[in-house]
């Protein structure tokens, strides 16, 4: 699950820490141009530059494929660094030879930054214009100085995470609306048809699994809906913000896509979904708890005319 920039923006005092980090990798390596950066699945951002003065061309929120990024080649699994000394010397660059010429990078370190529980989130890298010498006192450092920012990023980011599912909780849904939406969007509340039976008959260890997979499938479907994103608000209930949908029809059409993500289960489980949805405008008024009001009154209504369904609100 991928850390977005969004909401990296929540967390306290980032700009300030990551400031830090790159002003103690720079005592470590006064030559280099030092930056951090994020991954998506297919994207990397430029995060924070230790300075702006240099000849290599890489701008802080740069946002490049990230196949056609070096950083993309660190060895996460083993957590080990990448270092070009040379990059002119390297024949495995050759597919990247353009780009490195022209953002003027002759030499690169990259250390692998990696969350508490094994995902990516992006990389501390040095690079120059030149040829450069990475001894192995300062690439371990820098090593340590990674992994006192990673400890920060899970403290951070299990603020904002459901503990079971990995999905946001609640607490991030109230900042994402605390700090305003500008957009126009929408909210699919839905609540699981049946999940108390699975309990019942199962257990709760295996009511938590299928908890995990619901969380699973939704993730799927946001990851393919830019700006959208899933939370689990307690229990069997869930939420999808979606933005960019304007006519009732593509709302509708989108809540049967989900619908039917939720209603196919390998094992004996009489497992489906009912959904609740409510909009709102450009700058709406309309503050979070009144939204999931409404978004509750027209889940009601949806469970009461059959399950397995949406309402609109």
């Amino acid at each position: 699950m991928v850390t977005t920039f969004q909401e990296l923006q929540m967390y306290k005092n980032f700009d300030e820490l990551s400031s830090d980090v790159l002003d103690l990798a720079k005592e470590i390596l006064p030559d280099q141009l030092l930056y951090l950066s994020s991954f998506s699945d297919t994207q990397q951002m430029i995060l924070k530059l230790s300075n702006n003065d240099t000849n290599i061309l890489i701008t802080e929120g740069l946002v490049v494929n990230l196949n056609e990024t070096i950083c993309n080649r660190v060895d996460f699994d083993n957590k080990q660094p990448l270092i070009y000394e040379d990059t002119r010397k390297e024949s495995s660059l050759d597919d990247l030879r353009n780009a490195l010429e022209e953002a003027n990078v002759r030499s690169y370190l990259g250390i692998p930054i990696s969350l508490m529980n094994g995902e990516r989130f992006g990389t501390l890298c040095a690079v120059h214009d030149q040829e450069s010498q990475f001894d192995k006192k300062s690439v371990e450092l820098l090593q340590r100085i990674v992994r006192m920012f990673s400890y920060y990023l899970y403290l951070e980011r299990f603020a904002y995470r459901d503990s079971l599912t990995e999905l946001y909780n609640r607490h991030y849904l109230t900042k994402f609306f605390e700090d305003g939406s500008k957009s126009a969007g929408v909210l699919f509340f839905l609540d699981l048809d049946g999940f108390k039976k699975v309990n019942d008959i199962h257990g709760h260890d295996t009511g938590d699994l299928v908890l995990k997979e619901v969380a699973s499938r939704l993730q799927q479907y946001v990851a393919e809906h830019p700006k959208a994103f899933a939370v689990r608000l307690g229990g069997d209930e869930f939420l999808i913000h979606l933005s960019g949908l304007s006519s009732q029809e593509e709302m509708g059409k989108q809540a049967e896509y989900v619908l039917k993500s939720l209603s196919t289960w390998d094992a004996d489980y009489q497992l489906s979904a009912s959904i609740g949805i409510v909009t709102y405008p450009v700058n709406g008024r309309d503050d979070l708890q009144t939204l999931l009001k409404n978004a509750d009154q027209a889940l009601y209504r949806a469970k009461t005319s059959g399950k397995n369904t949406y309402n609109f609100f």
